[in-house]
């Protein structure tokens, strides 16, 4: 008799006909097992049977996926996936219009299982599918499902998509300029053209050539298309080539896509999804990016244009109005001017410009200061300038060291991260977003410089302190730039002073031994009370996205453990919840004392899998695995770093193993101090009578449960 562990207990039905309840021996072949099924029902002809899920996408079970089924699970007994391919092929191609109707909406829900898409590949179904979009004799509901299976069927990147014919482009980029289509449609060719960019050289091209970005913005005004249509325009401006780029900004300037993004989707009347705020996230970065050509040029100090740039900074510094070429200055005087305005190089300040990044770019950003906000350049210039106290901020280099600071804190010339949604709707508020941005920046190390009554000597202790502002700043997601300004009021450098204070007090506070030795007293049941934190967290569940797709949707699946800490439960959602999922939504399971281990990062199965997606650090940073028998792998992405500890550390709690996140690390510390102040503070307040003796008093027991937001 084989071993408990290769027995799975599972019903299975059969239209008309009652479940049988039945024990699979795992080693014994899949073939066999349905020959016994077929015969319980007295059907013949096995071979052209297969067992799916009865629930959830109800998937083909196949050799390599039976690993994957779990006692209690419901099966269906089904035809086989190269018949059922064989079948739809047929009735898709039917003269009867219900029919087809029919054979293709089914055929839209099994593309997406990757057996029956195999098998409907190999009889060249796409082509059939895409003859049927070509012929342009489809319409509404029937048109909605054709694009659906393709989209599906792509999707499992069997075949490429340069195999694409130029006229399937035309008829899927017509339904996209056509003023009045069904919104499915549109969805859908929308999302077949983002696929055709982000996955083919040659057809980024073509698409570039069908479609328009004035037309596809026209749709953003739509609150069903709008995440599609963006989704499309951040592809295009990803694959462009490095000379359409610019121009491509320019068109999008010209047709106001950022105000129309401001007023229809950030300030729209629902509520930014998931999908759409990472859409806005990679526009942001995308926008950012073009700045990376002057980041990374650097001054020529012979070019006589460039150098008219730091003439015209020095003049509007010191002439005020008056005609440069009016009067003649001395080199010398010239010397004296550039000191005062800051530059590291007297003599030569286009010097200064040489290092990259932040090369020309910090040079555009002093410019504009200068240009478009004229006084509060002046002011900055002239009241460092006139102090002979040697507490002088230099402009000129603060404003270079600035840029070069800002391009980092909003990682200009990288590539936007998978599962990232952080962008931030000030950037949207105006049209030189970046330039504003600056401007602020700049007064904020001015004021900060001041009140630290800073000399060159702390110059990068002043850096430190302004990047630190503007962080956390940025952190608290200012709407406009007044917000950020006030935002940045709020931090001066004696509230930074005060917050690092704060945050340092667990580790530098009550280092007596006698402290040390009622910390390590302590710590024993913080942990307990941190790890009961986690497990909790994991009872209710947490939702995950679905990476991997070679286009964007909100895909979602969902894992929580149950209450008893014995199963994990999981199972893929339409979209994402607004609160706890019920176990029973939650098809699949896997029991606790099956899993092996839990690995991160590099060492996970799916970050080992080379995808059509640039895996980034980020993304290798939120990534973690369960390994559980026989040698299966339950594959998470985090959807941020809080996420990430919270499930690496609960599950090694749950396996008994030491919890070691940056997270526990953290609230330990902070928890400890709190329970040690409040211990220390009931021993402070004992009153001592005069007599008797007092009997010595136990540190009091303080109670608490630590709820994260």
């Amino acid at each position: 008799m084989p071993p408990p562990s290769d027995i799975v207990k599972v019903a299975i039905e059969w239209p008309g006909a009652n479940a049988q309840l039945l024990e699979i021996d795992q080693k014994k072949p899949l073939s066999s097992i349905v020959r016994e099924v077929c015969d319980g029902w007295s059907l013949s002809g096995s071979e052209q049977f297969a067992l799916r899920y009865a629930d959830g996408p109800q998937l083909y079970i196949t050799e390599q996926s039976r690993g994957e089924m779990k006692n209690g699970t419901i099966l269906r007994l089904a035809i086989s996936p190269a018949r059922a391919a064989r079948q739809l092929l047929e009735r898709i191609q039917s003269h009867s219009i219900d029919a087809r109707l029919e054979a293709l909406k089914e055929l839209a829900k099994l593309s997406a299982d990757p057996t029956f898409a195999t098998e409907f590949i190999n009889m060249e179904g796409i082509g059939t599918l895409a003859r049927l979009v070509e012929s342009g004799n489809h319409f509404g509901e029937m048109l909605a499902f054709t694009l659906t299976a393709f989209l599906e069927l792509m999707d499992h990147g069997i075949v490429s998509w340069d195999l694409i014919s130029l006229s399937f482009i035309k008829q899927i980029a017509g339904y996209v300029n056509q003023p009045m289509v069904d919104v499915s449609i549109l969805q859908r060719s929308l999302a077949i053209l983002e696929s055709m960019v982000l996955n083919s050289h040659s057809l980024y091209h073509r698409v570039a050539q069908e479609i328009t970005v004035g037309q596809l913005i026209g749709h953003l005004s739509n609150q069903e298309i709008q995440t599609y249509a963006i989704a499309l325009i951040n592809a295009l401006f990803l694959k462009a080539p490095e000379d359409r780029r610019q121009e491509m900004a320019s068109t999008l300037a010209q047709k106001h896509l950022r105000s129309i993004i401001l007023n229809h989707v950030i300030r729209g009347n629902r509520p930014i999804k998931t999908e759409m705020a990472h859409q806005l996230y990679v526009l942001q970065v995308l926008t950012f990016n073009l700045l990376e050509e002057r980041m990374m040029t650097k001054m020529d100090p012979n070019d006589q244009a460039q150098r008219d740039i730091i003439f015209e900074l020095r003049r509007i510094a010191f002439d005020g109005d008056n005609d440069p070429g009016a009067t003649e200055k001395r080199k010398a005087m010239y010397t004296k001017d550039y000191k005062m305005l800051g530059f590291t190089n007297h003599v030569n300040p286009a010097m200064d410009f040489t290092q990259t990044p932040p090369g020309m770019l910090a040079l555009d950003n002093m410019l504009y200061l200068a240009k478009l906000h004229q006084d509060t350049y002046i002011r900055i210039v002239l009241e460092n300038s006139s102090r002979e106290d040697k507490h002088e901020c230099p402009f000129g280099r603060c404003a270079i060291e600035l840029t070069r600071m800002l391009c980092e804190i909003l990682q200009v010339g990288e590539l936007p991260s998978e599962g990232c949604n952080d962008y931030h709707p000030m950037f949207f508020i105006h049209d030189r977003a970046w330039e504003e941005f600056f401007c602020v920046c700049i007064q904020l190390l001015n004021k900060t410089w001041k009140e630290m009554r800073a000399t060159a000597e702390d110059f990068n202790k002043v850096m430190q302190v302004v990047r630190e502002q503007i962080t956390r700043a940025l952190a608290m997601k200012p709407s406009s730039l007044d917000q950020l300004k006030s935002k940045l009021r709020g931090l001066s450098y004696s509230e930074i002073l005060r917050l690092r204070q704060s945050e340092r007090m667990s580790q530098d506070d009550f280092q007596s031994p006698p402290i040390i030795e009622l910390r390590e007293r302590i710590q024993p049941e913080i942990l307990e009370l941190i790890k009961q934190q986690r497990l909790n967290r994991l009872c209710e569940g947490s939702c995950f996205r679905k990476l991997g797709n070679r286009r964007r949707q909100e895909k979602f699946w969902f894992c929580r453990l149950s209450l008893n800490h014995k199963v994990l439960h999981y199972g893929d959602l339409d979209e994402s919840p607004q609160g706890e999922v019920p176990f029973e939504l939650l098809t699949d399971k896997i029991p606790v004392s099956d899993i092996k281990s839990v690995v991160t990062g590099k060492d996970c199965p799916h970050m080992k899998e080379k995808s059509a997606l640039k895996q980034n650090k980020e993304v290798l940073d939120l990534a973690f695995s369960i390994l559980y028998d026989p040698d299966e792998a339950l594959n998470f992405v985090a959807p941020n770093k809080y996420e990430y500890c919270i499930w690496t550390d609960g599950l090694c709690a749950l396996l008994g193993r030491e919890m070691g996140s940056d997270l526990t690390r953290s609230d330990l510390d902070t928890l400890i101090s709190m329970e040690m102040k409040l211990r220390l503070l009931d021993l402070e307040n004992i009153t001592i009578p005069e007599a008797p003796p007092p009997v010595p008093k136990e540190p009091s027991s303080y109670n608490f449960t630590y709820n994260y937001g």
